[in-house]
């Protein structure tokens, strides 16, 4: 343990635990063994973080948040698996964050600079990248993929094994059953639909309008063409030729394990 570490007299470490320069670590809070915390990162009172976890710098982890227990799977034997979560994340508070497991992969990953909001829960072996947003009570299931600066609306619920691709937006209250391609805008509808691109947030996120109309071309090949899947991706090739990000949607949809959302 750092000697910048502040550990407050009724919060409980073990010894084992790694705890970096400026740590803060709130009241009744239990940092179990294998845990490593990076510089500079907060964690609130009455939080559970179990390990093995790694928490990396300038994290904020508020309180009554439990990192890093056992993945809920009947599959589960004990064996050692892991969580990673990156740096400058914002961890608000009830949010769960399980470890993986044996069968799939053995870690959860979590990148750089995301905001989980109240009672989210990443479920057993997901990767979340880097920049997004999960408002109050998404859920990821277990074996889920989460790109870069996607946003899922409050009570958004991914179903086990989909993917999510980067700038995606899927609204409140969607159950995603499905694939989401990159950039694709996903409504509540009994089960989430696409409804058309993120084209707001591409417009924050300094996308210019020759890119965000190859993007909604592409959009309108896959989901409002009339084309099956095989002859959509034909025109996705053809639109790929000349841009990248949509290069990036056809690379997304030929990767696929599971049914796109269609």
């Amino acid at each position: 343990m750092a000697a910048a570490a502040q550990v407050h007299p009724t919060a409980s470490v073990d010894p084992s635990a790694r705890l970096g320069s400026g740590v803060e670590v709130g009241a009744f809070t239990l940092v179990g063994p294998g845990v490593e915390i990076g510089d500079g990162t907060r964690i609130g009172p009455h939080c559970s973080i179990l390990g093995p976890t790694r928490i990396g710098r300038d994290n904020v982890v508020h309180g009554h948040v439990a990192i890093g227990g056992d993945p809920q799977d009947k599959k589960y034997r004990g064996e050692t698996v892991r969580l990673e979560i990156g740096d400058r994340n914002v961890i608000r508070e009830f949010t769960t964050i399980n470890r993986g497991t044996g069968g799939g992969g053995g870690v959860t990953r979590i990148g750089n600079g995301n905001w989980l909001l109240a009672y989210t829960h990443v479920a057993h072996d997901c990767i979340v990248g880097n920049d997004c947003i999960f408002s109050n009570n998404a859920t990821l299931a277990g074996h889920v993929e989460v790109g870069d600066q996607v946003i899922l609306s409050g009570f958004a619920g991914i179903h086990q094994f989909c993917r999510i691709g980067m700038h995606a937006f899927v609204g409140m209250g969607a159950f995603v059953n499905g694939d989401v391609p990159p950039f694709v805008m996903v409504a509540q509808e009994g089960y989430g639909r696409p409804r058309g691109i993120n084209s707001e947030g591409l417009k924050r996120r300094g996308f210019d309008a020759d890119r965000t109309a190859a993007i909604k071309r592409a959009y309108r090949a896959l989901y409002m063409s009339g084309n099956d899947l095989a002859q959509a991706r034909e025109r996705l090739a053809a639109i790929a030729a000349e841009s990248e990000d949509v290069r990036a949607m056809l690379e997304f949809i030929e990767s696929s394990r599971r049914p796109l959302l269609r």
